[in-house]
């Protein structure tokens, strides 16, 4: 048996892809990060059954990453005792399959999806979630 010419390939862990989140949360704006407190950033390979079946998605595949909670926009003065914190979910899974049929690396599909995650959180437009995306770069 031959080595292979790239060396020995393995998928990217969930270790890794949350390795990738915390370095694409730190190159975030300052003012953005700071609306990001208390906020949950949780990897896992696949969303379970009822977030698929609650956001309609036909594969497992189908989504990328999901924002659960109240935006900030729908928050009143006061947080709510015994509120769940506000959570985003990467799933690693259908990442490294989107990445895999593009162009992007790996750490930039990472960034676009927890910034409009985060996106949603914080109640910004499309737009304003592509100008962060920029300044990250």
């Amino acid at each position: 048996m031959t080595a292979s010419p790239i060396g020995p390939l393995k998928a990217p862990s969930l270790e890794d892809i949350e390795a990738l989140a915390d370095a694409a949360f730190a190159g975030l704006p300052a003012r953005f990060r700071a609306l990001c407190q208390g906020l949950v950033i949780q990897v896992v390979d696949f969303p379970d059954d009822e977030t698929l079946d609650e956001m309609g998605a036909e594969s497992e595949y189908d989504l990328l990453g999901l924002f659960r909670g109240r935006g900030l926009p729908d928050r009143g003065a006061v947080d709510e005792t015994g509120q769940m914190p506000n959570m985003i979910w990467l799933y690693r899974r259908p990442l490294l399959d989107y990445w895999c049929d593009g162009d992007n690396t790996l750490d930039a599909v990472v960034t676009h999806v927890l910034v409009h995650e985060i996106g949603h959180h914080v109640g910004l437009s499309d737009a304003d979630m592509e100008a962060i995306e920029r300044q990250a770069q």
